[in-house]
This record gives C-alpha cells, sequence and structure tokens, in this order.
C-alpha cells in the first residue's frame, strides 16, 4: 500500500499592535508611547470610565490595561484621548494593506482589530529567510512606516504562535516569542494562571481547579473520561492544547462559515439611569434589534434582558427571558413584550448602569408562523415599512431616520448610531485621521 505523502510543517506568525489604540493615539500626535502616559478613556462616562488601552509607558509604572480612570494613580499625570474608532479601524487596514506587499490574502487572518495570523510557510524559501528574520521585517515595516510598535509569535501552529505572542514575548528583549510543542512542555506546562491561556476563560478555569487542576500539565495528565464528562466534544481541543497541539489550519479559518444562533447587545450608560430612563432604553434596544432581525433575515422565539445596577449598588444584576408566542421579527410583538419584562425584573429604586438584550433561538424568516387570528395585512404592512427604513439607513446612514423615542433625553441610539464597536467612531472630533 502506498504511503500518504507527509503534511509540511506550517510556519505561523502572530502579530500584535502593542497597546494599539494608545500608540495610534501616540502615533497621531508625534509622541512615543514608551515615553507618553496617555490614556483611551471617554471622560464623560464619569471617573470609572473604562479605559480601553493604556500607553506601554504607563503599563511600565504598573498601571493595569483594562483598568478604570479612578484606578489609575493620583500622582501620575497623563493624557486622556477620547476612543475615535473610525481611525483605529483604518490603522488596522493600513497594515493589512502592509502584509499584502509580501503575502497573498489567503494566507493573512485578521484576528482582531490589532492582531492578526500569517501562514508565512512558502514565504520563507521565496524571501530565503527564517521566520524570525522575517517577523522582525514586517515588524520594522509596521514601525516605520506607521509608527506603531508590535509583538510577534511563532510556532508550527496556530495556538502556538498565539501562545508564544500572549506568553514569551512579552519577555523577549525583540518583543518576538518562539515556541514549539516541546518548548511548550518545557516552559509552559506549570505556568499559571490556566486564564493566560488563549480559550480558557474564567469559568473553565473554576471548572478545572474542582478537579485539582490548575495547569497544563494537570490537563495532559487528566483523566481523559473526566475532561470528557465535564466539557463534553470541547474537552479534545482542550486535551489538543494542554499538549501544544492545533489541528486547524489557515484554509479550515477561511472556509468557515459562522452560524450564529443569537442576536446580542449591551451597553454601558454614560451616567446612573433611574428605572423610568432606563425603560427609554430597552425600549429603543429591542426596536433595535428587531431592525438587526430584518437585515438578517431571522427571526426570534425568545428573548433575554438584563438589568446591571449602579456600581455603588450592592444588589446583584436581575435578569429575565421572554418566550414569543411564534417566532416573530415584529417590533409591535416583541418592544411591548421587553418592557413588560423589564416592569418585572427592575427595581424601581435602585439607578441602573447597564443593559443587555439578546435575541435568541433564532432561525430563517420563512419559518415564521403566526395564530388564526393574525392580520395578515398589518403584519405586511409592518415589515414594508421596516425593510423601507433599512433601505433608508443602508444609503443615507444609520441616523437618516430613526423613532420619536429616539429623541427622548434618555434616549442613547442616536449617539451609539454613530459608534463603532460600542465605542466613539471620532467623525465629529476636530483632529482629522490622516
Amino acid at each position: 500500500m502506498e504511503a500518504l505523502p507527509q503534511q509540511q510543517e506550517r510556519t505561523y506568525l502572530c502579530i500584535d499592535g502593542k497597546s494599539f489604540y494608545a500608540s495610534v493615539e501616540c502615533a497621531e500626535r508625534g509622541l512615543n508611547p514608551f515615553e507618553t502616559n496617555l490614556v483611551v478613556a471617554d471622560p464623560d462616562r464619569g471617573k470609572h470610565a473604562l479605559c480601553l488601552a493604556i500607553s506601554p509607558k504607563l503599563k511600565s509604572l504598573g498601571v493595569k490595561n483594562r483598568c478604570r480612570l479612578s484606578d489609575i494613580p493620583g500622582n501620575i499625570n497623563y493624557e486622556i484621548a477620547l476612543p475615535r474608532m473610525q481611525l483605529y479601524v483604518d490603522y488596522c487596514a493600513d497594515i493589512y494593506a502592509l502584509y499584502l506587499d509580501y503575502i497573498a490574502p489567503e494566507d493573512i487572518h485578521v484576528y482582531s482589530i490589532d492582531e492578526a495570523f500569517l501562514d508565512v510557510t512558502n514565504y520563507l524559501k521565496i524571501y530565503r529567510t527564517d521566520a524570525k528574520s522575517f517577523a522582525k521585517f514586517l515588524m520594522n515595516e509596521i514601525a516605520n512606516k506607521l509608527h506603531i510598535p508590535t509583538t510577534a509569535g511563532i510556532g508550527p501552529n496556530l495556538y502556538l504562535a498565539k501562545i508564544a505572542l500572549d506568553l514569551t514575548a512579552k519577555h523577549a528583549k525583540d518583543h518576538i516569542g518562539f515556541l514549539t510543542e516541546e518548548l511548550f512542555q518545557k516552559e509552559l506546562w506549570d505556568h499559571q494562571p490556566l486564564t493566560d491561556f488563549w480559550g480558557i476563560a474564567r469559568g473553565k478555569a473554576n471548572r478545572l481547579s474542582h478537579y485539582g487542576i490548575f495547569t497544563m500539565r494537570d490537563i495532559a495528565n487528566a483523566p481523559q473520561e473526566l475532561l470528557y464528562k465535564v466539557f463534553g466534544v470541547d474537552a479534545e481541543l482542550l486535551i489538543d492544547h494542554a499538549w501544544g497541539r492545533e489541528t486547524c489550519l489557515m484554509q479550515d479559518i477561511k472556509k468557515y462559515r459562522s452560524k450564529s444562533h443569537s442576536v446580542s447587545f449591551s451597553q454601558i450608560l454614560p451616567r446612573d439611569y433611574t428605572y423610568e430612563e432606563a425603560e427609554v432604553v430597552i425600549a429603543e434596544m429591542a426596536l433595535h434589534g428587531c431592525l438587526e432581525l430584518y437585515k438578517r433575515h431571522v427571526i426570534t422565539k425568545s428573548v433575554w434582558i438584563g438589568v446591571g445596577y449602579s456600581w455603588n449598588t450592592p444588589y446583584p444584576s436581575a435578569n429575565g427571558t421572554i418566550k414569543l408566542n411564534s417566532a416573530t421579527q415584529l417590533a409591535s410583538i416583541i418592544e411591548p413584550a421587553v418592557k413588560q419584562k423589564y416592569q418585572e425584573i427592575a427595581a424601581r429604586s435602585l439607578l441602573i448602569r447597564n443593559l443587555a438584550i439578546s435575541f435568541g433561538d433564532v432561525r430563517d424568516e420563512g419559518c415564521e408562523g403566526y395564530d388564526l387570528f393574525t392580520d395578515w395585512d398589518a403584519v405586511d404592512k409592518e415589515k414594508a415599512a421596516e425593510r423601507t427604513v433599512l433601505e433608508i439607513r443602508d444609503r443615507f446612514g444609520k441616523n437618516a431616520v430613526f423613532r420619536g423615542i429616539n429623541l427622548e433625553k434618555a434616549g442613547t441610539q442616536r449617539e451609539r448610531n454613530t459608534f463603532i464597536g460600542g465605542h466613539r467612531a471620532g467623525y465629529d472630533d476636530p483632529r482629522k485621521p490622516r
């Protein structure tokens, strides 16, 4: 029997923009992020506003990355830059364009706005170089042309490249980490906490700790029957990662198509809202969600809402689920149901700071069905109106048409329509993007 050809060993890079948002703001100001105390945050959200990024200089002073403005010691002077998400997207596009000068798009996966995976296996021979030299070359190109500092991880699979970036590059003088399966087991098998590893969130780490599992070595040596009992099919990936293995290739990522089963939104309110003010916002979120359902051509059978109280309030958040009689996308059905559930679960005497809504069990709109008493003319009329709104917004912008509720003083949707990723896009910033 003829032997199957051995698969070529791959070489992956994972390159990350260091303190990306803060570095972009420093680049726009002609400042060195390693010498500048700068925070990207929106002070209009109060002293507890979340810092989206802090400069490397602030990190060197002991300030934590995802801190709040109130967490920064009072003896440190720093500059606050308002978030400008569109500007950061532009820089991300510029970095991607730079990669395209040397690598084909099918060998690039943009993992996030500041991070990308590159399959450089075939390019090392083309450019007659090695992985570390090629990584350094690309990092220098980004620094010289865009003034953004970067770090990189190198590995024979996507997982090890990511872990090399996250856990070893930060300790390397040249900001480049390198791992093989052997090095991973030698250097990181006993690393704690487990949450430092890609794919292990706090909940998963807590579940592992109940069985005395605190390190990757513990996972590798744990009975596989136990891991499968606790995590089901997800145990297979957990076990592979514990050994530094990853079967997913770049071509698998390119072929993947998401099968989303929910549509979700959340927001931190700009200040503490009263019960009545927050009711306006949750109604806006319900209406916005219905438009999104129309846009995606899906319907929902259940809606979950969550209410989080002021940070000064020791009460736990409240939540509830609405089970609809029929799967639908009609705002005339969903919005009143959401308001009713809000009135049932939200405490009238407490101030509210967080709201969330999730449309679950979504399915193709072709599965829509109502009872015998449904006024189908009214249904068709409402759908036609909503689709007209979508067409106008697609052509002239999200705020080209809005509802009366969006004019309420407590409403947030009109402002959020100008946001990207829940943060200021920066369109109205007097400092024009490049």
